[in-house]
């Protein structure tokens, strides 16, 4: 017998009996419902393996399985096909409703999507239910969808991403309760500790705690909604039931995370949106996940308001600095990607050279001046130009003044450099001209021994 297609023919779509190509299919599919309720072995649903459910029902009960049988003998013996017939029983499998199966798409027309199953068969599920608002579809021919089992009608076996409308007939919910089939509702009404959902015909109740990600502040936000749940609870043969919007936001979450894991790497440049600014940090959204960019890995410069820099809704690039998949924690980094210019530290600032920096931090114990963006050194106190009476007076100095400091050391692997407060280049040039001018007079002038002992 020749090979049957997923339509339930051949090649071209009608099954031929083999060397002569004479239809022999034509009228049996054509009257296959009447055929259909002319058995009594189980014909909805079934899934086989070599055989589609169209040709075993031709041979089985359809008023031209005599010929059917006639073309099969033509190659082979009754006891033979007998023996087929009974060992392709045995392989079948019957889907209930509600059941899930993950498969690949095999085909997608203008209002369904042909699903492969066992064999030659195929399951048909609703365009509409893998499409956006915009009708863009999210799939394509060869992905892996997961679908449930609804029913068998009109000799097809249609399947479903979720469970809405006048398919929420009672047994497909208490189905979907089961099977962990997600259902649509349309939010009601706010009622006491939560939210009227109808489904269908039937009525649930969801509590406030369970809808949505997050808790929303404004609880009628969701009235009116059409949203995804999943049943909590089936009691009463359906006239109590709990739903949980929450669980669909923490099934898809899990299955992003699952996705990222086999993309996100440490030190890899991703892009991300900046979705909230907090004292220690900016939260960016990563392909739907949140990550931490902490406020010292945003600049090589100190940065000591986030907002000054970061704003809500920006576009930023940094680099995956730690993942830590067991907490679900991702913290970024903008800093790496900028030059460490502590890398040419001691060949732009060698020891005892002058330069002017501004003061960006003043302690106890000193002051931090930063020479260029990302390299800050410290004076101690102890370093200072003291202006007091006894000069000890501590730290003179203020935030955000210019000074000129002369380097005492630098600690690359540390990053790290001590700085002494020093006299300015012009305070230098002065000095020079007058000590200058007093090496020309024989009397002695306590300034300029005062002036040479500060160069």
């Amino acid at each position: 017998m020749q090979e049957v297609g997923p339509s339930g023919s051949g090649g071209d779509g009608e099954a031929r009996s083999p060397g002569t190509g004479e239809d022999f299919g034509g009228r049996g599919s054509r009257e296959f419902e009447g055929a259909r309720s002319a058995t009594s072995a189980p014909v909805l649903p079934l899934l086989t393996e070599g055989l589609t459910l169209r040709a075993l029902f031709c041979y089985h009960a359809c008023d031209q399985g005599e010929h059917c049988m006639k073309q099969y003998n033509a190659d082979t013996s009754t006891s033979d096909f007998a023996s087929l017939f009974e060992s392709t029983l045995t392989k079948m499998e019957r889907l209930q409703p509600g059941q899930m199966v993950e498969t690949q798409i095999v085909s997608i027309s203008k209002d369904s999507i042909f699903l492969q199953l066992s064999g030659k068969s195929e399951g048909v599920l609703e365009r509409a239910e893998l499409a956006d608002q915009d009708g863009n579809l999210s799939v394509k021919e060869g992905d892996t969808v997961k679908v449930f089992f609804l029913n068998s009608k009109n000799g097809e076996m249609n399947f479903t991403t979720r469970i809405s409308g006048e398919k929420a007939a009672p047994a497909l919910l208490e189905s979907a309760y089961k099977n962990g089939i997600p259902v649509e509702g349309v939010v009601e009404k706010e009622i006491k500790g939560g939210y009227e959902v109808k489904i269908g015909e039937t009525r649930a109740f969801c509590p406030f705690s369970q809808m949505g990600q997050r808790r929303a502040e404004n609880a009628e936000v969701y009235v009116g909604k059409h949203l995804t749940f999943k049943i909590q609870e089936y009691k009463e043969n359906g006239r109590n039931i709990l739903v949980s919007n929450r669980a669909i936001h923490e099934e898809a979450h899990k299955e992003k995370i699952e996705a990222l894991k086999a993309t996100l790497k440490e030190g890899m440049l991703v892009k991300g949106c900046i979705k909230s600014i907090q004292e220690f940090g900016a939260f960016v959204d990563i392909e739907g996940i949140q990550a931490l960019l902490p406020i010292s890995e945003i600049s090589r410069a100190r940065v000591e308001d986030i907002s000054a820099v970061l704003a809500v809704g920006q576009e930023i690039e940094a680099t995956i600095l730690k993942v830590d998949w067991k907490n679900e924690r991702i913290s970024l980094s903008m800093k790496n990607l900028q030059a460490d210019p502590w890398d040419h530290a001691l060949a732009k600032y060698p020891v005892d050279s002058k330069h002017t920096g501004k003061v960006v931090r003043v302690t106890d114990f000193g002051a931090f001046v930063s020479l260029e963006s990302g390299l800050d050194g410290l004076i101690h106190v102890s370093e200072m130009r003291s202006e007091g009476k006894y000069g000890n007076s501590g730290v003179t100095v203020k935030l955000g003044q210019l000074l000129t400091v002369k380097i005492l050391g630098v600690d690359i692997a540390e990053k790290r450099m001590s700085l002494k407060q020093a006299s300015s280049l012009e305070e230098d040039e002065t000095a020079k001209k007058y000590l200058e001018n007093g090496a020309d007079s024989d009397t002695y002038n306590p300034f300029a021994a005062l002036l040479g002992k500060k160069k």
